[in-house]
């Protein structure tokens, strides 16, 4: 049986696992994400940079070429260019210059350019991390996620739209994994994740699966040992870049939250944890004060949670919190918690048990 691959792919690090049904093992990787690795290697550049490839996270690569720009050409192919604003007058007015993607290629033969790609999925990287565990590069299935805005209509918040996206989906099928998609399935709004399918199409594999992190995060908080014997809890995945919290009862979603984590302290988060599971956090107050947003289907009441778990590389937040909160390590690693909500996802979509997955 095939190995399945999870690539959780985040601001700070990109966490990688391969799952052996044949072995019931799984080898894993901890790596700088994408957006650190590129965002580096451009600022170790100098001169003009004429940059394709697809959408990916901005973030340090944003910063690099919104810098470069200040001092040299920039020339961005238009699906490039959606990395850093879907709207190519705004990347325009930061200096640089965007052409149709036909148009590039006269760039890449100017030896006055530097040719930059932009990518999550770099498949040669991918492969040399597979190899290294020792394992073949080839796959049942490869299983990302990442965090996506979602292309909106105009006029329309992005972070509304894809709440609306998500709402509906969730509200008729109240679990974390209702919201992995097959690339065939995947709304049109995420572009992000498309790019990202696309690329992850090139991997050596029979399906890709592209899921929204938070939600990965999730479901794979909730694979805590600690929350075996739980009804309802609550999970926290503080992350590098965004914070998301949520309330689980008897397998369902029930609330979640999703804010930037620089804007959190101790003091509002806590706040926020126990305003959800109260029912008195609403999605436009959150997304007034610039976080991503919250849903709500159910309310127990902060007072009849058994337990709450928290992972993510910057849990460290809560270090202080009088709360009793535990240090979650689904499966055995906090900073798997994506890549097992991704493979956990995965066994709810697989029919006859033919990934093998736990």
């Amino acid at each position: 049986m095939k190995n399945v691959l999870a690539i959780d792919i985040g601001a700070g690090t990109m966490d990688v696992m391969c799952y052996v049904p044949d072995e019931n093992m799984h080898y894993k990787a901890v790596v700088k994400s994408p957006v650190r690795t590129l965002g580096a290697d451009i600022a170790a550049t100098e001169g003009n940079l004429v940059v394709s490839g697809v959408e990916m996270g901005g973030g340090q690569v944003t910063e690099a070429l919104k810098s470069r720009a200040r001092r040299a050409e920039v020339v961005l192919t238009a699906s490039a260019a959606a990395t850093i604003h879907h709207d190519a007058e705004r990347v325009k007015a930061m200096g640089m210059r965007v052409v149709a993607d036909r148009d590039a290629e006269k760039f890449w033969s100017d030896p006055a350019f530097t040719p930059v790609k932009l990518q999550d999925i770099d498949s040669q990287r991918i492969r040399q991390i597979v190899e290294g565990f020792g394992l073949p590069f080839e796959f049942a299935s490869v299983a990302v996620c990442a965090q996506d805005h979602g292309a909106a209509p105009a006029g329309v918040s992005h972070l509304d739209f894809r709440h609306q996206l998500f709402k509906s989906r969730l509200d008729a099928q109240p679990y974390p994994h209702t919201l992995l998609y097959s690339a065939d399935t995947l709304p049109e709004a995420f572009h992000r994740l498309h790019c990202i399918a696309q690329s992850a199409s090139d991997l050596p594999t029979e399906q890709v699966y592209v899921m929204d992190s938070g939600m990965a995060a999730i479901a794979g908080a909730s694979m805590d040992a600690s929350l075996k014997q739980k009804e309802t809890y609550m999970v926290l995945d503080i992350a590098t870049s965004h914070t998301v919290g949520a309330v689980v009862g008897r397998g369902e979603l029930l609330a979640s939250f999703e804010y930037h984590t620089h804007d959190i302290t101790l003091e509002r988060l806590e706040r926020l944890m126990r305003d959800l599971a109260d029912g008195k956090l609403e999605h436009h107050s959150i997304l007034a004060e610039g976080g991503h947003g919250a849903y709500l289907r159910h309310a127990p009441g902060f007072d009849r949670i058994e337990a709450i778990v928290a992972t993510g590389p910057k849990r460290r937040l809560l270090a202080e919190s009088t709360m009793a909160i535990t240090w979650g390590a689904p499966w055995g690693d906090n900073m798997m918690t994506g890549c097992v909500g991704l493979l956990r996802a995965l066994r709810h979509r697989e029919e006859k048990g033919s990934l093998g997955i736990f």
